[in-house]
C-alpha cells in the first residue's frame, strides 16, 4: 500500500480503485497524476500501447513495479 493507511472500500466511489489497496486520498493522488502523465506524454486513451503506458504509471505508482531509472534504496543488496 502506498501510504500506509487503512483501505476503506466505502470511501472510494471509483470502481477502478478496486484494483490496488489504496486509501482515498492515494487513489485521488492517483488520479490527478494520471491526467498529469496524460498530458505530459500526450496518450490517447484510445490507442491500446498508450492505455499500456498508463497501466505502468499506474503500477509504479502505487508501488508494484519499479519505475525506470529508479535508483535503488538499498543498491549493495541484491534481490
Amino acid at each position: 500500500m502506498k501510504c500506509g493507511k487503512t483501505f476503506d472500500e466505502k470511501m472510494i466511489e471509483d470502481p477502478a480503485a478496486e484494483k490496488y489497496p489504496a486509501c482515498s486520498e492515494c487513489w485521488k493522488e492517483w488520479t490527478t497524476y494520471a491526467v498529469m502523465v496524460m498530458n505530459e506524454m500526450r496518450l490517447d486513451m484510445s490507442l491500446p500501447e498508450h492505455r499500456k503506458a498508463l497501466r505502468k504509471y499506474e503500477k509504479v505508482f502505487f508501488g508494484l513495479e519499479k519505475g525506470e531509472g529508479e535508483l535503488q534504496k538499498n543498491p549493495d543488496k541484491r534481490p
